[in-house]
């Protein structure tokens, strides 16, 4: 039996509204009607396209495959008629990916560079929270999370972290700092720009001053890591992170490596969710070396 491309229609706009009853409305068809019509493209497909939580209606991870189809199904006469009147351009895979807030952009940059300038794809970034980007993944709104740190995952939510790069963490300044800082008694005589308290460098980073007894003079802490780089660039005090969030600047001379800090590192990690459905982009993606991540020279 061929595929119903009424029934898929149908569909396509509840999928876009989230709500069964607005789209009956809107297409001026009952709620009935247009539900069994989308259960006999259920049991066409063989797969169940919508979540409901209470009145609301989400897309399955089938549902989101079905519904990446049917917009470019549902888009081709558009496209054709821009094809030939204005050139327009053909459907592309959409690839979303999130990343926590503070994660670095260099890093961020590095990880979907491969995808830059492709003319058969759309890419989606998006920053948050942990919380909420996990939940936009559960959701299949996202194909993958960046992160610093893994995501333990359960039977409920079954998440797989992937480390995809470790680097250490340096002190980072301004080239022309007096005295030269040296770990661990040169730190002495300067302030310092350290991540927030809930970070886990900075977690290791207090252990390392308990071990050696010191007592560290701290001129900001700074959970954004963008933030950082910029007082870093913009003071003389030095900054505790990984090299590759200044890494334009140390390839310039603007900012100076002091030397890496023993056993503290930063961890990148690729937080994605089992599915049946698997993206070969994302998996390329994923599959990248270290180096083409963080930039030659700065590697773990």
């Amino acid at each position: 039996m061929k595929l119903n491309y009424h029934h898929l229609y149908y569909f396509w706009q509840v999928a876009k509204s989230g709500h069964l009853t607005r789209t009956a409305e809107s297409l001026h068809v009952s709620q009935s009607s247009l539900s069994q019509q989308i259960r006999q493209l259920e049991a066409r497909l063989g797969q169940a396209l919508f979540i409901r939580e209470g009145r609301q209606l989400h897309l399955s991870e089938a549902g989101r495959l079905a519904f990446d189809y049917a917009e470019a199904i549902f888009t081709q006469g558009e496209e054709l008629s821009a094809l030939f009147a204005e050139g327009g351009h053909a459907h592309r895979e959409v690839v979303r990916v999130g990343a926590v807030a503070t994660l670095s952009r260099n890093f961020q940059e590095g990880f979907v560079r491969p995808l830059l300038g492709r003319d058969d794809l759309d890419l989606i970034l998006q920053s948050g929270g942990m919380d909420d980007l996990l939940r936009r993944l559960a959701a299949h709104k996202l194909d993958v999370v960046l992160s610093n740190q893994p995501v333990r995952g359960d039977s409920e939510h079954p998440w797989h972290s992937q480390r995809l790069a470790r680097q250490s963490v340096s002190l980072i300044a301004s080239p022309h700092l007096s005295p030269s800082p040296v770990f661990p008694h040169g730190l002495s005589e300067h302030a310092l720009i350290l991540p927030g308290v809930e970070n886990a460098t900075r977690l290791a980073f207090d252990q390392l001053c308990s071990h050696y007894r010191l007592i560290p003079n701290i001129a900001a802490e700074v959970d954004d890591m963008a933030m950082m780089r910029l007082l870093a660039r913009d003071t003389q005090h030095i900054a505790v992170m990984p090299p590759v969030v200044v890494r334009d600047e140390l390839q310039q001379g603007t900012l100076t490596d002091y030397g890496a800090l023993p056993g503290v590192w930063e961890e990148f990690y690729a937080i994605t969710i089992q599915r049946r459905f698997n993206s070969s982009v994302l998996q390329e993606m994923l599959n990248q070396p270290q180096d083409l991540l963080l930039g030659p020279g700065l590697m773990e």
